[in-house]
């Protein structure tokens, strides 16, 4: 069953991160279009929802109104107009329909998104009213435990100007960088131990900033090379709330089986 350690029960989130595939609008209506296709018409118990290219979102936007798929944007900027030269703006995604934005992804991390603009973004997209998924999650696991300061410097900074009454519209994906894929298919995964120590660590860190009660209104999920080997054993065992599922979520049939194992432990 998905709870939190305070027994807050909470419906899963899976979202399915496209990044930077496939190559054309026909082939994201396709690829969306299976995936709701396996789904079947009773959808899924678990929200879900679709982080794809923004060139696709419209055309993907028309076709998620006839199924149960909220869309996803992969990341956001904190202006909401001006010179920022290739920049997506929380109001041109609300425009489109989307109902959830990644904000510091580990490849975006990995690549020198700071802590600062995970902040300033996150903040623009629940003063929008749309739900952050935050990604936080060390480069390296040390003997020491030194990772544990990461995330909790990555939470403190995120939450520097969070109001207790957004909680409800946040996230908290556990991604720890070293786990990502390089396109190879050969990502790691985090034991379901090692995502279950996190998630602990993450509550007591909500509940330090903002108390007990404010636990249960936060989602925390796995994000890592999840496929259907290793969901059943993450949101068992890990605990977890939920997944930000990357390259098997270009596998419509995979992707499903990911979104029926966290089913049937949110039910």
């Amino acid at each position: 069953m998905v709870k939190t350690v305070f027994g807050k029960k909470h419906i899963p989130l899976v979202i399915g991160n496209w990044k930077m595939n496939p190559e054309t609008e026909v082939q994201a209506q396709e690829l969306f279009t299976r995936i709701h296709k396996e789904l079947g018409t009773k959808g899924s118990v678990s929200h879900v929802a679709i982080a794809a290219p923004y060139v696709f979102i419209s055309s993907l936007f028309k076709i998620a109104k006839k199924s149960r798929i909220s869309i996803a944007s992969q990341d956001a900027f904190y202006e909401p107009q001006g010179t920022f030269t290739g920049e997506i703006s929380l109001p041109m995604l609300k425009g489109f329909g989307v109902t959830h934005v990644i904000v510091g992804h580990s490849e975006r991390r990995k690549n020198g998104e700071s802590d600062e603009r995970v902040q300033k973004k996150t903040q623009t997209v629940l003063q929008s009213g749309l739900t952050a998924v935050v990604c936080v999650g060390e480069t390296i696991r040390d003997a020491h435990g030194e990772y544990f300061n990461t995330v909790e410097a990555q939470l403190r900074s995120l939450c520097t100007e969070i109001k207790p009454s957004q909680l409800s519209r946040l996230v908290i994906a556990y991604e720890p960088i070293w786990a990502i894929s390089s396109g190879d298919g050969k990502g790691k995964t985090a034991t379901a131990e090692d995502a279950h120590e996190m998630k602990l660590f993450i509550q007591k860190c909500i509940v330090e900033l903002f108390g007990r009660s404010a636990v249960s209104k936060v989602r925390i999920i796995y994000g890592g090379s999840v496929n259907s080997t290793n969901a059943e054993n993450l949101i068992v065992d890990g605990q977890v709330d939920g997944f930000l599922v990357g390259g098997a979520s270009l596998k419509p049939a995979e992707f499903v089986k990911v979104i029926r194992i966290s089913d049937s432990h949110g039910k």
